[in-house]
C-alpha cells in the first residue's frame, strides 16, 4: 500500500492490475452479501450500492492526482472508509468460508413452498427463506458488522492523538555530556486530502510538551504540493527544540512533481534537511554526528541515497546517529559503523493483517532492534495512508533518551 501513489502515477500496468484485485474484491463481496441474500428488486438495490461504493474508491484514489488535494477532500473520505470497510469485509467473509462450507454438507435446501396468491399475483414477493439463504444472510451481517466495527475502532485510533513512547538507548560511545539527551523522531505524517493543518498543529504541540533536545523527522510528511500543503506543514516553524528540527526524504517526497520546492518550505519553517550530509553537534567537548540519507525513491530523481557522502567525516569524535527513512538501509549503515538508525515507513504495518506483508521487506516493523554493532529504531508514524485506519497499529512519537554504556 506504502508504494501505489508512485504506481497510480506512472504505471499504467499496476492501474489495471489494481483495477482487476478491486473488482475482484467487490465481485466477490457482492457474491456472498448481495447476491446469496437477496433477490428482485432488493439485489438490483443493492447490487447499484456497491456499484457506486466502488466508483468512490476508484475516485478516491485517482482524483486527488488530477484535480488536486483541498478538491478531493469531499470524495477522499468516503472513498478511502469504503475501502477500509472493503477489506475487512473481504477478509471476515473468506474467513467464514469453511464454516459455510461445513453448513452447507450438513443443510439441504428446503423444498420450494407452494406460493400463496398474493405470491402469484407480484413476483417480487419473496417466499419463505430457506435454510441456506439463511445462513447467508447470518454469514453476511456478520462480516458487515465486524468489518464496520474494525474500521470504526481503526479510525478512531488513526485520528486520535499519537501515542508519546519514551525509549532509552544505550550508546558504547557516547560521552557522559550527551548522556539523557532526547531525540524526538516522527515520521509518516502524510499531509494530504486527509489529515491537513490540524493534524500538524497537534503533532507539534506534542513535541514540543515533552521538551526534547533535538526533532528528528524521518521523511513522508506530505502527499501533495507545496501550494497544496505548504499552509497545512507551517506549524512545523513552531517546533522548538535547543538543536534544531532536522528532516530527510520518505518515498512520498518523491512522489510529488516538485521535490526541491519542498525542501526549500521545510527551511524557510526553520528546519535542517539533511540530504546526504552530517552535522556535528557538541557539549561540553563532546560530538555526537547526526547524519541522513535520501530515500531510496531519489533514484527515480537522480537524487538517490549516497552514504558514503553522508557519513563523511562522521563517528571521529562520538557516536553517529543516522536518519534513514526506510528500516532496509540499516544493513549499509550497520557496514559503515554508524551507532543508531532512525526510521519510519512501515507504519508498523498500519491494519492488521498487513503487518506480515510489511515483515517481507523491511528488518523490523516497529521498536529498537540491533543489526550487527548498529541499533535500529523505527517510528510506526504518527500519520496513515489511504484508509484512515490504525489496527493494531497504533500512531507515534517517539522520544528517545540516550545513555552512555553498554
Amino acid at each position: 500500500m506504502e508504494e501505489l501513489p508512485k504506481l497510480l502515477k506512472g504505471c499504467p500496468l499496476f492501474l489495471v492490475v489494481l483495477g482487476s484485485v478491486l473488482a475482484l474484491m467487490h465481485f466477490y463481496v457482492w457474491k456472498r452479501t448481495v447476491k446469496d441474500t437477496s433477490q428482485g428488486r432488493a439485489r438490483r438495490w443493492l447490487s447499484a450500492a456497491l456499484v457506486v461504493l466502488m466508483l468512490m474508491l476508484v475516485a478516491a484514489l485517482v482524483v486527488p492526482r488530477t484535480v488536486g488535494v483541498p478538491e478531493s477532500r469531499w470524495i477522499a473520505w468516503p472513498g478511502y472508509l469504503w475501502f477500509g470497510v472493503l477489506v475487512y469485509l473481504f477478509l471476515v467473509l473468506l474467513a467464514l468460508e469453511p464454516v459455510r462450507l461445513v453448513l452447507r454438507r450438513w443443510t439441504r435446501p428446503a423444498p420450494p413452498p407452494t406460493p400463496t396468491d398474493a405470491e402469484t399475483a407480484d413476483p417480487e414477493m419473496a417466499p419463505a427463506v430457506d435454510r441456506r439463504v439463511f445462513l447467508a444472510r447470518t454469514a453476511a451481517v456478520t462480516a458487515g458488522a465486524a468489518a464496520v466495527g474494525l474500521t470504526g475502532f481503526g479510525a478512531a485510533r488513526a485520528l486520535g492523538p499519537p501515542d508519546v513512547l519514551r525509549v532509552p538507548v544505550r550508546l558504547s560511545r557516547l560521552a557522559p555530556a550527551f548522556d539523557g539527551f532526547r531525540i524526538a523522531v516522527v515520521s509518516d505524517i502524510h499531509l494530504g486530502p486527509l489529515l491537513g493543518r490540524a493534524h500538524t498543529e497537534r503533532i507539534v504541540r506534542m513535541i514540543n510538551e515533552a521538551q526534547p533536545d533535538l526533532v528528528a523527522v524521518v521523511g513522508d510528511l506530505v502527499d501533495g504540493t507545496v501550494e497544496e500543503l505548504g499552509a497545512a506543514a507551517e506549524p512545523l516553524q513552531d517546533l522548538v527544540a535547543p538543536e534544531g528540527a532536522f528532516f530527510v526524504t520518505g518515498n512520498h517526497e518523491y512522489f510529488v512533481d516538485d521535490t526541491p520546492a519542498w525542501l526549500r518550505e521545510l527551511e524557510r519553517f526553520g528546519l535542517d534537511v539533511l540530504s546526504n550530509e552530517n552535522t556535528l553537534l557538541t557539549r561540553g567537548g563532546a560530538g555526537l554526528h547526526l547524519a541522513g540519507v535520501n530515500d531510496i525513491a531519489g533514484e527515480s530523481r537522480s537524487d538517490p541515497p549516497d552514504f558514503d557522502r553522508a557519513l563523511a567525516g562522521a563517528g571521529a569524535r562520538g557516536p553517529t546517529v543516522l536518519l534513514a527513512h526506510q528500516p532496509i538501509e540499516v544493513e549499509k549503515a550497520a557496514d559503515r559503523g554508524v551507532d543508531l538508525q532512525l526510521s519510519g515507513h512501515t507504519h508498523g504495518g498500519q491494519m492488521w493483517p498487513f503487518h506480515y506483508a510489511v515483515e517481507l521487506a523491511q528488518p523490523t516493523l516497529a521498536g529498537l532492534s540491533r543489526v550487527g554493532d548498529t541499533q535500529l529504531y523505527v517510528t510506526r508514524g504518527a500519520g496513515f495512508w489511504g484508509p484512515p485506519l490504525r489496527i493494531g497499529a497504533p500512531p507515534d512519537i517517539s522520544v528517545l533518551t540516550l545513555r552512555s554504556g553498554d
